[in-house]
Order: structure tokens, then sequence, then C-alpha cells
């Protein structure tokens, strides 16, 4: 069974990268050598890897890749620390985070 991989990586200039692949070890090796001439993380290497989830169906990583690609850093970084109630907090509507019941 082909397995595929969403993963953030952290960059040396603190940002969060996030992507997509079916090969995790030779994406990470792939991000750091500068293969890539116009890659985001050409100029913020090294990267290390923070988290990865696998998945059997593609389309369904490419999904959650897309989603975590449109979270703030601090969602990011609740995910990768495994703070769960951060990353609840974070999922809020910004709007409706003051508001009093």
């Amino acid at each position: 069974m082909k397995l595929f991989y969403v993963y953030i990586v952290k960059c040396s200039d603190n940002t969060y990268y996030t992507g997509f692949t079916s090969n995790l070890e030779k994406r990470i090796m792939d991000h750091n050598s500068g293969i890539h001439d116009n890659a985001y993380t050409l100029k913020r290497r090294p990267v290390e890897l923070k988290w990865f989830e696998s998945f059997t169906d593609p389309n369904q990583a490419i999904a959650v890749e897309k989603q975590i690609k449109g979270w703030s850093h601090k969602k990011k970084k609740a995910l990768i620390e495994e703070k769960w109630e951060d990353l609840v907090e974070f999922s809020k509507n910004y709007r409706n985070r003051n508001k009093k019941s």
C-alpha cells in the first residue's frame, strides 16, 4: 500500500513550510539540499521536520495540506506541540473570540 505524507518543517528563519509527498525522507533531503531553485525553503535552510501524518488516499492528503497551509503560525505550532486546547482556540473564528455570551 502506497503512503502519502503531509508534513511541516521548521525553517532556519523560524517560519513553517507545509508540504505533501510520497517519499518523506527524500523530500526533506531535497529541501535541505536546495535542489529546487524557486522553493520557499531554498534561502531558509536548513529545515527540520517537525510534524507529519500519513495517508493512503492522496486526495485526502492534499486536502489536509491545503487546510494546514491556511493556518496561522500559532496554530501550526499548536499542532506540532500537540497542544490540543490551543489548536481548538486558534481554530475559532477570530471575530468571535472576544464576544461575550
